[in-house]
């Protein structure tokens, strides 16, 4: 467990007067990650790990969410936080999409190296690599495995697909471009949760979708027929 230490290292306290073991900085970099049993929900922690200032503007590597530092790096996004004062230092990372942590403890002032953990990650990722979660099937009502497969928004071509209670995913073939969850409403009608669609209403209508005027339909656009601005050749 981790308790004061028997001396106040006054002013700098702040700093480095937390005292930890590893076991326990694993144990938090679990609970940063999400797994934060009844003390916390995954959500709440979720919130904690968003940015609330960032260091270095849109395309930010490092900042500060609720209590926590975060950091992206070579894809990852990790939370977490450093500790230093004379004579030791230490950091633990989260990395919440992989389900790892990582941290370190030295007896020194200065010197190490700051990519160490994101080279620990690295190495970890090229050695024993995430393996799937097991598949689970979806329940669903019946009707909504007809609405999954292959829609298309001019050429484009999106797959619409089922997630856990009842929801949808609306994302491009390939990843690139717009993507959305949904969920249904009591008029049957679906709501965007995220990305470009939030807060926008997906209507199910005989033949295609209607996502506040974005028209999907299961083939693409006809090339022969009237485009409105006079368009004459679609690219994807």
């Amino acid at each position: 467990m981790w308790a004061p230490a028997e001396h106040d290292a006054d002013a700098i306290g702040p700093a480095g007067q937390l005292w930890s073991t590893p076991h326990d900085l694993a144990r938090w970099a679990a609970f940063v990650g999400g797994d934060s049993g009844d003390v916390l929900s995954p959500d709440t922690v979720a919130e904690m790990r968003e940015p609330a200032g960032v260091d270095d503007g849109d395309a930010w590597t490092g900042g500060f969410g609720l209590g926590l530092q975060l950091s992206r790096v070579s894809g990852r996004r990790l939370a977490g936080h450093a500790g230093s004062m004379p004579g030791f230092l230490a950091t633990v990372w989260a990395d919440p999409a992989d389900g790892v942590g990582v941290l370190f403890m030295a007896n020194t002032t200065t010197g190490v190296n700051g990519t160490l953990l994101t080279d620990l990650l690295d190495i970890l990722q090229h050695y024993e690599p995430r393996l799937p979660d097991e598949w689970q099937p979806v329940a669903a009502d019946p009707d909504l495995p007809a609405l999954t497969g292959l829609w298309h928004w001019g050429p484009k071509p999106y797959t619409l697909r089922l997630l856990p209670e009842r929801a949808l995913s609306l994302e491009p073939v390939g990843g690139s471009g717009r993507a959305s969850r949904f969920v249904p409403q009591p008029d049957g009608t679906w709501l965007g949760l995220d990305s470009y669609y939030a807060g926008e209403t997906l209507r199910v209508a005989p033949g295609h979708l209607d996502l506040d005027t974005f028209i999907f339909s299961r083939t693409p656009y006809d090339p022969a027929a009237p485009v409105p601005g006079g368009v004459t050749d679609w690219h994807a």
